[in-house]
């Protein structure tokens, strides 16, 4: 005697039920380093956020390339640190491209690492960064191990390295340490936590809504519903198969879509039921406040991230933030790591860093670049003297130099 069911199934047609920050690796067990968040994979998780949420992303580039300026600018009687400014190591990088690189760690992990190669003679000196996500701190918290791929930890793959102020011989004779930069946050002992880890909840709520909007789109904005299906089924498998034929070729995304098998008639009555939700203006205000709460939990600027850009450019806004913004960030952030660099250099190079400068310049200018300086200072309200020299120069002949000098 055959079995008539009626049986209810639900199938959800969404691309990936998984959280999108979720990493799923296994936790690495060892003694040797401190794990850095509970399965030692904090960075990558951070990392994936950092790719996939377009306001968060934003803020991180700009503050690395703020903070990196546009290079450096030094005494030109120094020729070897002129020198080592352009090149910094044997692969030709520059000073301002290493600082460019641990800026950007230092603002998306809280942690950024520089080596340092000289030899015993200190007949050269080389600067390298190094990926902030490949590096962890030893148990004995004087070395750092790096490995490719922490998810996939080997013990002979570990390259061991000092921690600054200490050197250690390599197996080619030359000498190394490790600089660790890292943000500071009580409870936290072995590494610093980024400046917007109250805000990483918000930054995955931007990136959710985006990816329904796209979703939506996909899917031509169909809407979620029920779908009735008239059909005699003999057992629970035969009607998860009818299920799920159904499922592959109704089912959209991201359309929640019910499937109700019913015992059938002698007239087919299978139906699509929509369900309605006029819901979109809940999802663009969810958007717009945690894109705000983003800027927010970074101690950034509006203006600096390109928010407002729809509303109108406005250059005294983006200038006025810029200078806020340079010393209550920028400045810190650049004295924090060229500090170990200037005494390294001089350590090792027996040169004077006094004259080291980080040119920052503003991404706007308020002012035309044929005007001279004690015109520019005039018109801001600071004393000026015609008869200066240096004030006689044109705007657009300093360019090259730290316009913090003229004020």
């Amino acid at each position: 005697m055959s079995q008539k069911t009626a049986i209810k199934t639900r199938a959800v047609a969404v691309e990936n039920h998984a959280d999108p920050y979720q990493i799923g690796a296994a936790k690495v067990e060892s003694d040797r380093f401190w794990r850095w968040g509970e399965d030692n994979l904090l960075p990558v998780a951070l990392a994936l956020m950092a790719r996939r949420a377009t306001t968060h992303r934003r803020i991180i580039n700009d503050k690395a390339d703020y903070i990196a300026g546009k290079g450096f600018t030094c005494d030109e009687q120094q020729p070897l640190l002129s020198a080592f400014l352009n090149r910094a190591n044997g692969e030709g990088e520059s000073l301002r491209t290493i600082l460019h690189r641990l800026a950007f760690d230092k603002s998306l992990f809280g942690n950024a690492f520089l080596e340092v190669v000289t030899d015993a003679g200190h007949t050269f000196l080389s600067f390298y960064h190094q990926d902030a996500s490949c590096c962890r701190i030893a148990r004995d918290s004087e070395h750092v191990l790096l490995h490719a791929d922490w998810s996939r930890f080997r013990e002979s793959e570990v390259r061991t390295l000092p921690l600054y102020p200490r050197f250690e011989e390599q197996e080619d004779g030359t000498l190394h340490t490790m600089i660790h930069y890292k943000d500071y946050e009580p409870l936290f002992r072995h590494y610093g936590v980024p400046a917007y880890i109250a805000g990483m909840n918000v930054s995955a709520i931007a990136y959710k809504t985006d990816r329904w909007n796209i979703a939506r789109l996909d899917n031509s904005f169909q809407l979620s519903g029920v779908m009735m299906l008239d059909s005699t089924t003999d057992n629970e498998a035969e009607a998860e198969r009818i299920v799920r034929l159904a499922e592959e070729k109704f089912a959209g995304n991201p359309g929640q879509v019910m499937f109700v098998i019913r015992e059938g008639s002698e007239d087919d009555h299978s139906r699509f039921i929509p369900i309605e939700a006029h819901n979109e203006g809940d999802w663009q205000s969810l958007h717009e406040q945690a894109t705000a709460d983003i800027v927010v939990a970074h101690s950034w600027f509006r203006s600096l991230s390109g928010l407002d850009y729809t509303s109108g450019f406005s250059s005294e806004r983006i200038l006025q933030e810029y200078e806020v913004a340079l010393n209550t960030v920028i400045l810190s952030a650049q004295e924090e790591l060229t500090e170990p660099m200037r005494e390294v250099i001089e350590q090792i190079l027996g040169v004077d860093c006094s004259s080291l400068a980080i040119i920052n310049r503003p991404p706007s200018r308020s002012k035309p670049i044929y005007m001279k300086v004690w015109e520019a200072r005039k018109a801001d309200g600071l004393e000026y003297d015609p008869e200066d020299e240096r004030q006689q120069q044109f705007l657009s002949e300093i360019t090259k130099y730290n316009l913090k000098s003229i004020n």
